[in-house]
């Protein structure tokens, strides 16, 4: 029988403890069903490796596109009537399932290449060089809005082709997209700025039409198979995903990873006088305490059976990522972090089809940015104890809000 509980799955005393809370779920209630953040809705939680990786692999039972697992009369009036802002920014791979999911990340992936993201090295190395040698005689600084940040929404607007005074604006764009709109107010934030986001890029794709450039707006313009394009709407969403996905994933990544480092002295040595043992680091850092903590909310498009349960059509079901990866019916000692671990079954970047496209980036970014950070600062540590740092109240990310530092 599947227990219904009622977990506090979204507050500061959860994030700080999530991983002990998850353990005792895993051994009590693995999956079990309780209101999702707007304190009605009800949605299952799976939380151990064995059964999130079967979910997310099961891209026909469990799909991402409410059309799929909902009749016309139970879809919500807002999703079917909602202004044509919403289709420019829900029309992306995070919302597609089968042949449209496939066709979309056909097209993507001819501009998102791996030889365009191999070839970013240099430029990611002079970001990291240029943010670190800003600050380094300061002997201080917030590691999230000094480097974390910076550096994936630089690395990611020169990758698109957005202008550098633009890009402030896009962090409040991107966080506003992910963060869940519940109430009235936020919900008209939520369409404010998705309005100004909209008219924004209408004229930079207006521009690029006009005068193409070697960036990935241009590229995705460009972008066809089989005389197939992407669409208006589908532009525009694949570019609030690329940016959001782009670099909201890596800064969390690199908060998590160097907190990771400075807390664990052996760790941190043999990674400064080994800097080319880091890329495998990068694997343990993903599974210790990875980025996503929760994968995009799935729906039930047909009956199934999982984990010795029965789900049912139009139920909500998270598989949650930071859970999974501290399995320890998975992983030996899943609760050390161990760099010399074989954790390439890390679940961080999710499996099956929607398996994350930029993978890549995210290694490439948090390798060259780890390495510099403690090449350049080898005695950086934090100036407040581990236990005070705030985190990001966002259900889907386990991020900090800032890590204040010192040298």
């Amino acid at each position: 029988m599947i227990k219904t509980t009622n977990y506090d799955l979204y507050g500061l005393d959860f994030s700080r403890h999530s991983y002990e809370i998850f353990e005792h779920i895993r051994r009590e209630t693995p999956v079990f069903q309780q209101p999702g953040f707007d304190g009605h809705t009800p949605i299952w939680f799976v939380s151990r490796f064995e059964d999130v990786e079967a979910m997310l692999k099961d891209d026909q039972h469990f799909v991402l596109d409410y059309r799929l697992a909902l009749d016309p009369d139970q879809i919500p009036p807002r999703l079917l009537e909602g202004p044509d802002v919403l289709e420019k920014v829900n029309n992306h791979l995070l919302t597609k399932d089968g042949e449209d999911h496939r066709r979309l990340r056909s097209l993507v992936t001819q501009a998102f290449t791996p030889r365009r993201i191999s070839n970013m090295r240099p430029r990611i190395q002079a970001i990291a060089d240029a943010l670190l040698d800003r600050v380094k005689d300061q002997h201080q600084m917030d590691l999230v809005d000094a480097y974390a940040f910076p550096l994936p929404i630089t690395v990611i607007a020169e990758l698109l082709g957005i202008p550098s005074q633009d890009r402030n604006r896009f962090r409040t764009w991107s966080d506003i997209f992910v963060r869940p709109a519940i109430t009235q107010e936020q919900q008209a934030q939520f369409m404010q700025m998705a309005v100004e986001f909209v008219a924004y890029l209408q004229a930079l794709f207006m521009d690029r039409k006009q005068n193409p450039q070697d960036d990935l707006i241009s590229a995705l313009l460009q972008a066809e198979e089989a005389g197939d394009r992407l669409t208006t709407e589908e532009l525009f969403s694949m570019v609030v995903l690329l940016i959001v996905a782009g670099h909201e994933t890596t800064v969390s990544l690199l908060g998590n990873a160097s907190v990771a480092i400075m807390t664990h002295p052996e760790t941190r040595q043999r990674l400064i006088k080994h800097p080319e043992q880091m890329a495998q680091a990068i694997e343990e850092f993903l599974r210790y305490d990875p980025p996503v903590e929760r994968a995009i909310t799935r729906i039930v498009a047909a009956d199934v059976e999982l984990a010795g349960h029965s789900f049912k059509r139009g139920d909500l079901v998270i598989a949650i990522l930071g859970s999974a990866n501290r399995d320890e019916d998975h992983f030996t000692n899943a609760g050390t972090l161990d760099i010399d671990r074989d954790n390439r079954s890390h679940i961080a970047f999710g499996r099956g089809v929607h398996y994350c496209l930029g993978a890549p980036l995210a290694r490439l970014e948090a390798e060259i940015a780890l390495n510099t950070l403690f090449q350049k600062l080898p005695g950086i540590e934090l100036a407040v104890p581990q236990a005070e740092l705030e985190y990001r109240i966002v259900p889907l990310f386990h991020a900090y809000t800032h890590i204040p530092v010192r040298w």
